[in-house]
């Protein structure tokens, strides 16, 4: 691994707890752009912390999963750690690591925060200090959970996200009141990561547009407001030739009194096409369609073609019981996290990886009247002319992987 210098912001994510003007303070919190240097400067800092003021100690490390958490943190961690002098033994199974320097040894646990049933897995435990990934996107109930935990005298506990909605209520609780809990707040942007070239910074510039392009880019706390997709345009995703695909796939958003939309798509040239959909509303038509009906739709969307699967709405258990007892295609449950799935959307559309048929026109309907509810507090697509919306987030979810959440990552390290 290149080594190189690091930014003054990163050198004090790395020696708060040790320069004498900061060290009393509990806590850390690092914010701002993607790929500013944050989170490897400060997972750094924590084991150096850890290192340096407990021996045989126990410590949390916390992220959404633990598959994240070992992809964003652990594994760009160890080598550098190693070259460092550290000795660091993992039990993969027990999910911990042993972390050892100069004779001292302490273990790190490793949590996943995706949702409330994830606080009473760090319950129970006594910890010298916890370090939170994406504290944003982790639940309240489980970072309180984690925090009380910190009962170890000297124990200290260190923050990194990127922005989020300005009423969430880490940003009120933390760092709108930073001095009030005794934490040091350091707010990072992408020049504050030294290795990272001016051609990535326009890259990254250019996979984000709305409230996302001012969080992950400008570092703003910023509420979404308006249409959710700006980036789509007519002229540029719409086609209406014809073309052969290597790839069929099939996405499904399930509505017995809402809306049933489908959409068949095909992958061609590195572009995946909705060639064609099925969209039904019982209050347009004014009868209702039964799980089998809705079934001999989606066997005349795939028509003969080879369907590598189909995508359905996780909720919809019934119908996933019904394409499963007919035999003909691998169904699988869609991943239906919402604003990760709109992230997701954002930059393939960003990145010309959409495209749609025009006859496809519920989808490009709705394209024009999906919008943030602006009156809610925290980020949310309006509930209204959302269907093909939730099947085309379902398509991107599983098929596609966006270049910013493809486990690429620019760092910045010095010896």
């Amino acid at each position: 691994m290149k080594i190189y210098n690091f930014s003054p912001k990163q050198r004090l994510t790395l020696k708060w707890w040790n320069i004498e003007k900061y060290r009393t303070y509990d806590a850390v919190i690092c914010d701002g752009a993607v790929r500013s240097g944050k989170t490897l400067s400060m997972s750094l800092g924590f084991i150096f912390w850890a290192s340096s003021s407990f021996r045989g100690g126990t410590f949390a490390l916390c992220g959404k999963t633990i598959t994240s958490l070992r992809r964003n943190v652990i594994e760009p961690l160890i080598p550098i750690l190693s070259e460092n002098g550290f000795t660091c033994s993992e039990k993969v199974s027990r999910n911990f690591i042993d972390i050892s320097f100069d004779g001292n040894t302490n273990r790190f646990y490793l949590f996943g925060g995706k949702d409330e049933g994830s606080a009473s897995l760090i319950q129970g435990i006594t910890l010298c200090g916890v370090f939170f990934d994406e504290v944003v996107l982790m639940p309240r109930s489980f970072v309180e959970q984690a925090l009380a935990r910190c009962s170890v005298s000297g124990s200290k506990m260190w923050f990194n996200c990127n922005p989020d909605n300005p009423a969430h209520w880490f940003y009120n609780e933390w760092i709108k009141k930073s001095k009030e809990k005794n934490a040091l707040y350091i707010h990072f942007t992408m020049d504050d990561n030294p290795s990272l070239s001016e051609t990535l910074k326009e890259r990254y510039k250019r996979l984000y547009s709305g409230a996302f392009y001012e969080r992950f880019v400008l570092g703003k706390w910023t509420a979404s407001e308006g249409i959710v997709y700006p980036m789509f345009n007519i002229n540029t995703h719409v086609y209406s030739y014809e073309i052969e695909c290597e790839k069929y796939v099939i996405s499904c958003d399930y509505g017995t009194v809402n809306p049933s939309s489908f959409g068949l798509w095909g992958l061609s040239d590195g572009i995946w096409h909705r060639i064609r959909e099925y969209y039904y509303s019982s209050k347009r038509e004014g009868i209702s369609r039964t799980d089998e009906e809705h079934y001999s739709a989606l066997e005349r969307l795939a028509g003969g073609l080879s369907i590598s699967k189909v995508i359905v709405d996780p909720s919809a258990a019934s119908f996933i019981e019904c394409i499963r007892r007919h035999g003909r295609f691998r169904v699988v449950k869609a991943d239906n996290d919402v604003i990760t799935g709109i992230r997701n959307v954002c930059t393939a559309l960003k990145q010309n990886k959409l495209r749609f048929h025009e006859s496809c026109r519920d989808i490009i309907w709705e394209f024009s009247l999906y919008r943030w509810n602006d009156k809610c507090g925290t980020d949310a697509p309006v509930k209204e002319n959302d269907h093909a919306m939730d099947d085309m987030r379902y398509f991107v979810a599983d098929m596609l992987v966006p270049e910013n959440d493809s486990g690429f990552f620019a760092v910045s390290v010095a010896r």
